[in-house]
């Protein structure tokens, strides 16, 4: 019993130090450059995409779902000529209709459904790079569409596949602009003068779970040769 005492009072120190260091860390720019970095939006093709590939994320009608799609219209109206894949795994009972939706939602927004190829064999971002590499030839040029955080794993596992030109569209939220948020006048009662300590630590301390959890994704897939 005294054992169990010691290990638990050891782990909530080490839990209450982490929670700690994360805390602090988001309170400085840390998490920010740390989610930009994973997104590599500095690497950008030279010329027009042969391929969009849109990462599923959660399907249909999940928020990170519609983000990548609504990025992945805009990139298909700039690469007229492309072909535009729908990543996701089929529906437990072997169905496509997830895939179907995200479909119908790039017709809306104005995509001939003959430039949308559904990718439903893939269950993780490694085999859905081997499968995407199944339908097009190495050479073709890519333009990856997922979120942030988990566009360096998706570029390099389709490297690793054998694609040689690859380029990154982070699906980047875009917040509301903070002087447009605060109360400008000059009431006394006045709640919201700066915006930085109560949506900035919150936004940071989301990246860092991001982040974190990306990096376990990402030495996983280093591990396992996968990138």
């Amino acid at each position: 019993m005294g054992l169990i005492l010691k290990v638990l009072k050891h782990l909530f120190i080490t839990i209450g130090i982490i929670a700690s260091a994360l805390i602090l860390l988001a309170f400085t720019d840390v998490p920010y450059f740390a989610y930009h970095a994973l997104s590599l939006n500095h690497q950008q093709l030279d010329g027009k995409a042969d391929v969009i590939v849109v990462m599923g994320g959660d399907g249909m009608p999940s928020p990170n779902g519609l983000l990548r799609l609504y990025y992945g219209s805009e990139a298909a109206i700039e690469n007229p000529n492309a072909k535009v894949v729908i990543a996701l795994p089929r529906n437990k009972d072997g169905s496509i209709e997830q895939l179907e939706l995200m479909g119908d939602e790039l017709a809306l927004k104005g995509i001939d459904r003959n430039r949308i190829i559904y990718e439903p064999n893939g269950f993780n971002t490694r085999s859905q790079a081997l499968e995407v590499r199944k339908l097009f030839e190495a050479e073709k040029k890519l333009l990856i569409v997922s979120s942030p955080e988990h566009l360096y794993r998706a570029i390099r596992s389709f490297e690793k596949v054998g694609f040689k030109e690859i380029g990154s569209l982070p699906t980047f939220e875009k917040p509301s602009d903070e002087e447009e948020l605060k109360d400008k006048t000059d009431k006394e009662e006045t709640r919201v003068r700066n915006l930085s300590l109560r949506y900035n630590l919150w936004s940071y301390l989301q990246y860092e779970i991001k982040v974190l959890r990306e990096y376990f994704a990402i030495s996983y897939y280093w591990v396992k040769g996968w990138i």
